[in-house]
């Protein structure tokens, strides 16, 4: 199976766009929404088939163990590597397809996700309503802006982001699992600094108590430089691998010890994490392309 998703998947497009409830304009009353089934199961009839044996959750004793921090009133994150819009649904279909215990945790999962998903294209904001999410305007697009050119904008970004960190402050102490990727944005391989860590991470390890890192190995929707519609679909071994559960103080404390006065702490915290993340991408690549190769 090779095309792009707009053409392997056009009847299924269509089909989500007509059951979709999600927002296509985003405000301060709807940086919070919750996963629809109905678009779950069309999502899921894509990417299952894609998924060739050998795809699997790896340190599903590490995910559990951060479900029950959660459980118990704990703050937690999963901390993702980025490759493709299809990498949240590898974390939950592999997840379910662990059991019980696993459906139950992938429902716990609430992504932190950009606005431009919603807005952008109504194919694409159909898509998001799978997943629990909770909308921010990313900081590098309130960067970009103009003062005064961009006044209106600069205010309704702001406004957005204000409501989606008091959503967080909610939400992150009701057993649910808070997911984000610290990169900001899908990795791009013509542009090197997409797989930088964004420095607004350093915020959320600040305000969590336990994370894990989770490497993507293997991608079933490869990006393009055009509309996300166009990504190349293929069939491939994915790999979902949760690491040991961390506690965000510690790991910040650690990385901060290292640094003096001049040092930019907030991108020095970014940077560990992406590290932390391609160090277990390597590893678990390894035995990833042992499964291609047999």
């Amino acid at each position: 199976m090779l095309g792009t998703l707009a053409t392997v998947f056009g009847d299924h497009i269509k089909r989500v766009i007509k059951v979709s409830k999600t927002p296509t304009i985003i405000n301060e009353d709807n940086v919070y929404q919750q996963g629809d089934i109905d678009v779950l199961e069309i999502l899921d009839d894509m990417m299952v088939p894609l998924l060739l044996p050998g795809s699997s959750l790896e340190g599903m004793d590490n995910l559990t163990e951060l479900h029950d921090k959660a459980k118990s009133g704990k703050s937690c994150l999963l901390l993702v590597e980025h490759y493709s819009n299809m990498d949240l649904g590898y974390v939950s279909i592999l997840a379910r397809q662990a059991g019980d215990r696993g459906k139950e945790i992938a429902e716990s999962i609430i992504a932190i996700a950009g606005m431009k998903l919603n807005e952008d294209n109504p194919a694409v904001a159909a898509f998001t309503g799978a997943y629990s999410k909770i909308v921010i305007c990313p900081s590098r697009s309130l960067q970009e802006l103009e003062p005064e050119k961009d006044k209106e904008m600069i205010l309704r970004g702001n406004a957005i982001n204000r409501a989606a960190m008091k959503t967080i402050i909610r939400q992150k102490y009701k057993g649910n699992l808070i997911l984000v990727f610290p990169s900001g944005t899908r990795y791009r391989p013509w542009e090197p600094d997409s797989k930088k860590g964004v420095r607004d991470i350093d915020s959320y390890i600040r305000s969590f108590d336990f994370m894990c890192f989770v490497a993507i190995n293997g991608n079933t929707l490869h990006v393009q430089q055009t509309d996300m519609l166009n990504d190349i679909v293929i069939k491939d071994i994915v790999r979902v691998t949760v690491g040991p559960v961390v506690s965000c103080n510690q790991f910040r404390n650690k990385i901060l010890e290292t640094l003096s006065e001049e040092d930019d702490k907030k991108q020095a915290v970014a940077d560990e994490i992406m590290n932390e993340l391609e160090k277990m991408h390597v590893a678990a690549e390894e035995e990833r392309q042992k499964l291609l190769n047999k």
